[in-house]
């Protein structure tokens, strides 16, 4: 599905969706928990539904629709399962400690580009405690039992993996270590991790150099309700700086996540604040609408510590450098940052979202001060986070029609 955004301005009042990342949490731990819970405003997008059906693998119950679902622990966990991570990246990795804790046999595949994202970083650490890789490339098959013990894991590649081993290690007979021999990138995800934990009644403790788990852990049923996405919240925040009228007004002040930080940028943007370097180290999936916002500042500005965007589900380093200079933008693109020279307008033209939801995203709003439309290609890719997008993006009075 392409689509065409004719350049207008956003006005109106939006209610965000559900967080994608706490959604993932919450569905983990109410199947790990002894009893039945409820989730209320659960995100429906292709992530979510693929966490969903990983965890009916392994043996939980789960019954829902229109973001109300019912979730049944798991009581007999199976000792064989195949799970379709689709294309996120968030199911594969929390998935893969998570089985081998309940000592399932798994198969996990996927498609796009998740085959290629890296889980180095996991590996080693499960078979050093009893987890066994029977294949070092998707379709991952993974037998064997964790254990308790010491789990030292590189912490530069992605926080998944570490929420991935403290929802495991929670259930394991014996306390675990988890111990980062890296700096740690994205850790308000972690923090995420361990805030849905708790609301379980699952404590973990965070050490000098990691985390430390008490194991044999029971988790609490619970009512819940997920919050707003600060992810998404981000492009009509941006929008806002751009010059639109928008009045989002479900944002959670007090909120964990640390995409949070839009708001503090944003705020800076308006008042000429010092934003001559942005570090994405923990707000990677900021970056490409970051990117389209600081095309518009008032001196140059370089996004520093992004290098592992280029693993994302595209090379969202490059595909960001794409959209802003393939609209009339001035960007250039480094090995792990985005350097950004600013200009008055963009022209409009053609973009490529190479799959990727946030490039889509960020091209709609980079849109809104273009001077001629914005052609999206395969804009379907919004479906992965934020289905409705561009229903919003209407009911907000932008002009984007299928072609």
């Amino acid at each position: 599905m392409d689509i065409s955004i004719t350049p207008s301005l956003l006005r109106g009042s939006l209610r965000l969706p559900p967080s994608k990342s706490i959604s993932h949490r919450l569905l983990i731990c109410a199947a790990m928990a002894d009893g039945a819970s409820q989730i209320d405003n659960l995100l429906e997008c292709m992530d979510s539904h693929a966490t969903i059906d990983a965890l009916t693998a392994l043996g939980a119950k789960i019954q829902g629709e229109n973001g109300k679902y019912t979730i049944e622990g798991i009581k007999a966990p199976k000792s064989e399962a195949f799970v379709d991570c689709r294309e996120s990246g968030s199911t594969l990795r929390f998935m893969m400690p998570i089985f081998s804790a309940y000592g399932c046999e798994a198969e996990f595949t996927g498609r796009g580009k998740l085959p290629e994202r890296p889980i180095t970083p996991i590996i080693k650490p499960m078979c050093d405690n009893g987890a066994v890789f029977r294949t070092d490339k998707m379709p991952y098959k993974i037998g064997g039992r964790l254990s308790a013990g010491k789990y030292y894991i590189d912490g530069s590649v992605s926080s998944q993996f570490i929420t991935g081993l403290l929802f495991a290690l929670s259930r394991l007979d014996g306390d675990s270590e988890i111990i980062v021999t890296s700096p740690l990138q994205s850790k308000p995800y972690i923090d995420i991790t361990i805030n849905c934990m708790m609301r379980f009644g699952v404590i973990v403790t965070q050490t000098e150099n990691g985390y430390f788990v008490k194991g044999n852990q029971r988790y609490i049923p619970q009512c819940c309700t997920v919050e707003a996405d600060m992810s998404q919240s981000a492009f009509f925040v941006v929008a806002n700086v751009l010059g639109c009228n928008i009045n989002i007004t479900n944002i959670n002040p007090d909120t964990l996540q640390g995409d949070r930080a839009i708001l503090d940028i944003a705020g800076k943007f308006r008042n000429c604040g010092d934003l001559s370097v942005i570090n994405a180290a923990d707000i990677p999936d900021l970056v490409p609408i970051i990117a389209v916002m600081m095309s518009f500042w008032n001196k140059p500005s370089v996004i520093s510590d992004c290098g592992r965007l280029r693993v994302k589900e595209c090379d969202r380093l490059k595909a960001t450098a794409e959209l802003i200079n393939g609209l009339g933008g001035n960007i250039t693109e480094h090995k792990d940052s985005l350097e950004i020279r600013p200009v008055s307008s963009l022209c409009g033209g053609t973009v490529n979202c190479h799959n990727d939801h946030r490039i889509a995203m960020a091209a709609a709003i980079a849109a809104v001060k273009c001077k001629d439309r914005v052609i999206i290609k395969d804009a379907q890719c919004v479906d992965k986070s934020y289905p409705k997008f561009f229903d919003d993006y209407t009911s907000l009075g932008g002009i984007a029609d299928v072609i």
